[in-house]
């Protein structure tokens, strides 16, 4: 049953937390889903998620540690004590969450929690993740998993497994490797259950094996399992050996950071932000393109001002200058958006800079060959006058060349420098274009009064 959050379900929550009556809404709780509780838990106050979070057991409370916002989840952590971090949630986690959880706290608090975590393997996984960038391959993976050498029996392999599924919620692949722990293949577990109990594990596995590196980042990681349509996939280190595995929840965590920073890189947003973070924060991360663009709004204001004498004479020139701007900057914008589409899933191939640019003046030619016919017969028609009709036709073509070939260009030339090309996507494109079809609009305009 899918569970929503009413506003009369959260007042019962709040009210019980306030006066201590109706405790079964509470005990009730552990019923739902993490991500369901973690939805009410990010709409209560400090005092209130404190009391709400006695009520949790010890593994739900966990889950919903690692589901909560991580704005809300790095205010609560402030409030907990060492002792209780490493006992009541760390001890219930996976590696990977745990590692998680504790580069969210201080220097000083976190090495308190390492020390009171008590299994020392445990311990040793988290203090390891830590040393890897978060936005790589070694940063994603949980040390969990399952493995088997492969001069082991049968009835030897099924008694390690077991001791190894104490410690794994999901079991997804199992994982072979050789005496010196290198990962050389994966085992059905459909052979493992149907071969003879004499058989060798050298006998069963399948050598087909993807993996990653360590060290790779986490978009390559995304794209691999989007390829191959992986659920889970090994990290290996540099001598080849088995050290942990990433599962697809990790990697749709990626997918989604990746988007949401794209989506505000191309809105003209310069850092990561949320709605929740301060007004301070938003500001600072909006104001930057917010002043390119006021830029490019002096700049055609300086272009126009160029022309002045030129519209006092032609004003009806004027009338097209909203026109030129906006289908510059929209055709700008829907090359760009194509080309750091397709570097981002990998499906543009190996076609050079020429060969896309190419393509693209094909295509914007045509799209400009359209609409400037259009503009030419409305011109024409509604101010019966040739000389603007013919100036804004060939204006908006050259625009819309332009501004294809602009859009291909800049994101395939910020990838080659290993600069994100989402940057290309938002008010950059727009307000070149804005400005350099001013003055294509301008300087055709001129040229055509001159010759008409």
């Amino acid at each position: 049953m899918q569970f929503e959050l009413t506003k009369e379900y959260l007042e019962a929550v709040k009210t019980a937390l306030e006066t201590g009556e109706n405790i079964s809404v509470l005990e009730q709780i552990n019923d739902l889903h993490p991500a369901d509780i973690a939805e009410i838990f990010d709409e209560l106050n400090s005092e209130e998620a404190e009391k709400f979070y006695r009520y949790l057991d010890g593994e739900i409370a966990s889950d919903v540690l690692i589901e909560l916002e991580e704005d809300v989840r790095e205010k609560f952590l402030k409030t907990l004590d060492p002792a209780e971090i490493a006992e009541r949630f760390i001890d219930n986690m996976d590696s990977d969450d745990a590692a998680d959880i504790m580069a969210e706290l201080s220097d000083e608090k976190k090495d308190n929690v390492i020390s009171l975590i008590k299994d020392a393997e445990q311990a040793s996984d988290i203090v390891d993740l830590l040393n890897y960038d978060e936005d790589s391959a070694g940063g994603l993976m949980a040390k969990e998993l399952i493995k088997v050498e492969v001069d082991w029996t049968i009835p030897r392999c099924i008694k390690e497994m077991r001791k190894q599924a104490e410690d794994i919620n999901n079991v997804y692949t199992i994982y072979v490797v050789d005496s010196k722990d290198k990962l050389i293949g994966t085992l059905s577990l459909k052979k493992l259950l149907l071969a003879p109990a004499k058989s060798k594990i050298a006998d069963l596995y399948d050598e087909n094996v993807h993996w990653v590196k360590a060290y790779e980042d986490a978009e390559s990681v995304a794209n691999i399992m989007d390829k191959y349509d992986l659920v889970v996939l090994p990290v290996i280190d540099e001598l080849n050996r088995l050290i942990g595995r990433i599962t697809i929840d990790d990697v749709v965590d990626v997918i989604k950071e990746e988007a949401d920073k794209d989506y505000q890189l191309a809105s003209g947003i310069s850092e990561s932000v949320d709605s929740s973070d301060s007004a301070f924060i938003l500001t600072r991360a909006r104001l930057p393109w917010l002043l390119v663009g006021m830029l490019g709004g002096i700049f055609g204001s300086l272009i126009i001002n160029q022309y002045e004498d030129q519209l006092q004479i032609h004003p009806e020139m004027a009338l097209f200058i909203p026109l030129i701007a906006a289908t510059g900057g929209n055709v700008g914008v829907q090359s760009s958006a194509i080309i750091v589409q397709g570097l981002a899933n990998k499906s543009l191939g190996f076609d050079g800079i020429f060969a896309r640019l190419s393509k693209e003046f094909l295509i914007a030619l045509m799209n400009g060959l359209v609409c400037s016919s259009i503009i030419f017969l409305y011109t024409f028609m509604v101010k019966d006058n040739i000389s603007l009709a013919i100036t804004v036709c060939l204006a908006m073509n050259v625009v819309i060349v332009f501004a294809g070939l602009f859009g291909t260009f800049i994101p395939l030339m910020l990838n080659k420098y290993n600069i994100d090309p989402a940057l290309a996507t938002g008010p950059f494109i727009t307000t070149t274009n804005d400005v350099v079809g001013l003055l294509i609009y301008f300087g055709i305009g001129h040229f055509m009064y001159i010759m008409l």
